[in-house]
């Protein structure tokens, strides 16, 4: 069994934990789920990450949870930083999330990562692609550490559409063919 096929318990009494890890994968890969863009950044760094595990948390404040894999980059800058601001993507812009699977190479000077083109959120600078359909630009409250994943939770600074406005439609991850499940 390779790593990325471990089977992981709890497991119901009696149920046999591959066939049943099977079935919870599939039922967790139907949840709906966007997939979005995380901008960070700390000093001169700046990185773009792609997420699907974004969620509003509260409306007083307006606070926002996106969760990041532990020892990732954009989680070490989001903690220097102490901000980060989520990038809703257009359907059109699907391929530019495996772009940013991996840490993002930084042009400086031509305002790019990865060669796509980003602008600084307005509240924190953090990078969003010049594309994106809204931002949410965000301080970060507190960093809750769940195992696998450390949960950012930020308060909602500036919300921002871009040039598509607000009648775009944003890209979820049933318009490609990733997949995210436990």
């Amino acid at each position: 069994m390779t790593p990325r096929a471990q089977v992981v318990g709890p497991f119901p009494v009696g149920a046999d934990p591959v066939e049943y890890d099977r079935r919870r994968r599939r039922v967790l890969w139907k949840m709906p789920t966007g997939l979005y863009l995380l901008g960070s950044r700390a000093g001169a760094r700046r990185n773009l990450m792609t997420c699907s595990l974004a969620v509003q948390l509260a409306t007083e404040p307006k606070l926002l949870g996106v969760a990041v894999e532990s020892g990732s980059v954009t989680l070490g800058l989001v903690r220097e930083g102490r901000s980060f601001a989520l990038s809703l993507l257009s359907r059109q812009d699907r391929a530019l999330v495996r772009t940013f699977a991996k840490p993002a190479e930084h042009d400086a000077s031509a305002r790019t990562l990865s060669g796509v083109a980003y602008l600084d959120a307005p509240a924190t600078g953090c990078p969003a692609p010049a594309s994106a359909v809204a931002v949410l630009d965000c301080r970060l409250e507190r960093v809750v550490e769940l195992g696998s994943h450390a949960l950012l939770v930020g308060e909602v600074l500036d919300a921002v559409f871009g040039d598509e406005g607000e009648e775009a439609e944003v890209l979820r991850i049933e318009d490609t063919r990733m997949s995210y499940g436990g």
